[in-house]
Parts: C-alpha cells; sequence; structure tokens
C-alpha cells in the first residue's frame, strides 16, 4: 500500500535524487507532498510562513524521507521538517500521528564512505560506523534507540538491526531504489509501534 510521503532534502545537494527517488517510485509519486515545479516561491518570504507551507504539505503525510547528503546541515529546514515529523499536530477536529521516517545515503564521488566506514569485529560480526558529525542531533538521537528486551540483533556484541534497531534507519540510495516501498513500510510499520522506541522530538 502506498503511503502518503513527504521528501526532505538539500536541494543543492540532493535534486538528482529527490527527481530519481520520484521516478522510481511511479505512480505513487502522486503522494508526494514535498516541493514541486508549481510549489510557491518561498524564496523572500518570512520564517514562519515557509513553515506554514511546509506545515500544509506535511500535515496530511504518514512517512518522512530525508535525503542524507554531504552538505545535509547547511540547510535550515532539514531538522525543522524532521522535528514536525515526529510530533502529533492538531488542527481542528483531526490530530497526525507521528510520521515514520527513513534516511536514504547519497552517493557521493562514486561512494558512501563519506559517511560510513565498517568493520568486523573478533566474534565475526560486521559493525557499521556513521559518522555523526554529518547529521543532525535530532537524527543521532532516534539511532539505536529500540528499548524492546531483544533490542540487540547480537546480545555477544550488543549491535542493533539496521531496519528495527533504530526509529530513523539509513539506508543507501542504491539499496533504497532497488525496493523502496519495502523501506518505506518499514518506517510506517515502526511509527505503529512507536512506544517500542524511546523517541526524541525536539531538534
Amino acid at each position: 500500500m502506498a503511503r502518503k510521503t513527504f521528501i526532505s532534502y538539500k536541494y543543492s545537494d540532493a535534486t538528482d535524487l529527490r527527481d530519481t527517488i520520484l521516478k522510481k517510485l511511479g505512480s505513487d509519486a502522486k503522494y508526494y507532498q514535498g516541493e514541486t515545479a508549481d510549489s510557491p516561491d518561498l524564496t523572500n518570504t518570512s520564517v514562519e510562513n515557509i513553515k506554514k507551507n511546509l506545515r500544509d504539505m506535511m500535515f496530511d503525510t504518514s512517512v518522512t524521507i530525508v535525503v542524507i547528503s554531504p552538505s545535509m546541515k547547511q540547510s535550515k529546514w532539514i531538522d525543522w521538517e524532521i522535528e514536525y515529523s515526529l510530533k502529533e499536530i492538531t488542527r481542528e477536529d483531526k490530530t497526525s500521528r507521528t510520521n515514520g521516517i527513513l534516511g536514504v545515503i547519497m552517493k557521493y564521488n562514486n561512494s558512501y564512505d563519506w559517511l560510513i566506514s565498517s568493520s568486523t569485529s573478533p566474534d565475526g560480526c560486521s559493525a557499521r560506523y556513521t559518522d555523526e558529525s554529518k547529521l543532525y542531533p535530532i537524527i543521532t538521537k532516534n539511532r539505536y534507540n529500540l528499548n524492546t528486551d531483544n533490542k540487540y540483533s547480537c546480545p555477544t556484541c550488543k549491535s542493533f538491526n539496521r531496519l528495527t534497531g533504530s526509529y530513523i534507519s539509513l539506508i543507501d540510495e542504491e539499496t533504497f531504489l532497488a525496493n523502496p516501498d519495502s523501506y518505506i513500510e518499514n518506517a510506517y510499520n515502526k511509527s505503529r509501534d512507536i512506544n517500542n522506541y524511546d523517541i526524541s522530538k525536539q531538534k
């Protein structure tokens, strides 16, 4: 089932990847609620007006895709969009639920090593390390935050499953584009089991 999806991205970094995601979603792209060629030009408008327009686009969505790109933290809006996605917002008689959130790591210079490195521990488990300095705190605070009794995929090395161990999972763009619906659905399902996660809603 298609989910109403908002894509949060740094325009100067990730427009091409945003367009590729929309193309890959095909007919499901009609659910995309983010910026389009027909969106109003907000260049010279106030911060509050920009936020209002973003709230209008995001209110009725259930999944937020965040494009993780090298200059993402230079954006004025991405961390705010994530914060808004995590909150329950009431309008008139309708309250939005917390969105599922998925990070899609952009390939840069033909590699993901600007953000990700990996190693193998003595017990044979492979571990993936993320350069958290490239991420907003609101992302890192919602990583590895599964709180169930069986939260570790490997109790010995205390590692987490890449998809279920974090409320905001990070998936490289090639893996995501090979089967976007499965990752969107994973994010959505976690939002329905949100009590299994220690959520931080403040940026």
